[in-house]
Parts: C-alpha cells; structure tokens; sequence
C-alpha cells in the first residue's frame, strides 16, 4: 500500500500526538525536517516505497494506492479477489465494500482503535481515523514548506514509476504562501531545510 507522502507525513504528525509509545513530534517544521531525512516512527517513506517497488513482477505481490481505493474503491476490491484467486460474489464484494468505506471503518470500534486505553491511544487528543480524504496536505503546508519537500522527493524518487499522486497539475494551487497563527498541528512554513518526508504510515 502507498501514499502520497505529504499526507502520509501529516497522518503521522498527527498519529504521534495520540499515540503513547512515540515521541512528542516537536513542531511541524522540525518534523518535516525529521520525515524528510526518515528520522520518524517506521523510517524513511523513500526507502520503504522504493523497497517494495523491487518486489514488482513477482506473482505474490500487488502494489495499490490509497489514492486509487478513494477513486474506485469497488474495482481495487475486485482487484485484490483477482490477484488472491477468490472472487467474490455480487452480494459479497458490496458487503466488503461497503464494510471499506472510511466512514464505516471511522465508526468500527474494531478498527477505530477507540477500544484501545489513553495510555496507548489518546482519543481526547484526535482520532486515530481522522480525515480519510486525499490531498489533506495543502491545508498544512505553505508554499516554501512544498517547494522543500519536492526538491527531496524528485532527488529521492528519480527513476521511480509515476504515482497518482504526481499527476495533480493544480497541486500547488491552494498552497498557504505565508504561515497561519492556527493553532491547529500541521507543518507550518520551513525556512527551506535543505534535506528536509513518510514512512508509509497506512493510517489515513
């Protein structure tokens, strides 16, 4: 499973601020700075990517995207029967489906994690399901924090196949170009660190 790494990025810092067993992840420009160099929980989202990739033509293996569930989450169903050899029937695939959506899963107590004491999962703090949605990251980065995380993911990624989520033309668009004095956690403006990204952190 893959991600673009800017939401996978701010998952994490929002994850690492409910989550018990992880450090404090600092303020958002320090922890740009610390994904981008895969100093976080779970290492680099580079190398992680890029050691799956490897795996690609082997019969046991399927690579999908968070981004292509969003899009068509019924084919990737259908995608995944395929590739494991078990198809399902019509009534079945819509229950997987429908038991998929991330509203449903958002409300699960079995996979929203809410089961789970403060000592592990601080709930009072955020929801370990939070947003679920593609392209979360432009309401968090400012234009100086994406142009940073571009110049390390182009150097990082260089030779890698396209992902969905480099085809957006309009993705800078709706970027802050100054910080915001919200108090609300996400990577605020980075004075363009140098080396400044995800370990693939599946939560959405």
């Amino acid at each position: 499973m893959g991600r673009n790494p800017r939401d996978v990025m701010v998952s994490l810092y929002h994850y690492s601020k409910i989550a018990g067993q992880l450090k404090d992840p600092g303020t958002p420009n320090q922890f740009l700075r610390d994904f981008l160099k895969g100093e976080v929980q779970f290492g680099s989202w580079f190398d992680h990517i890029k050691g799956w990739l490897r795996m690609q033509g082997r019969d046991n293996f399927l690579f999908i995207t968070y981004e292509e569930l969003q899009q068509d989450l019924q084919g990737c169903v259908q995608r995944i029967c395929e590739f494991l050899g078990h198809p399902l029937s019509k009534e079945a695939l819509g229950s997987v489906v429908a038991h998929s959506t991330f509203s449903a899963m958002k409300a699960n107590t079995m996979s929203n994690y809410t089961l789970l004491p403060p000592s592990l999962l601080d709930h009072r703090r955020g929801a370990f399901l939070r947003k679920g949605i593609c392209g979360d990251w432009k309401n968090h980065f400012t234009v100086a924090q994406s142009e940073a995380f571009d110049r390390v993911y182009r150097r990082q990624m260089q030779g890698m196949p396209t992902f969905p989520w480099d085809e957006d033309p309009e993705e800078d668009a709706s970027l802050d170009p100054e910080p915001r004095p919200s108090p609300s956690p996400g990577p605020s403006p980075s004075p363009g660190p140098g080396q400044p990204c995800e370990p693939s952190h599946p939560r959405p």
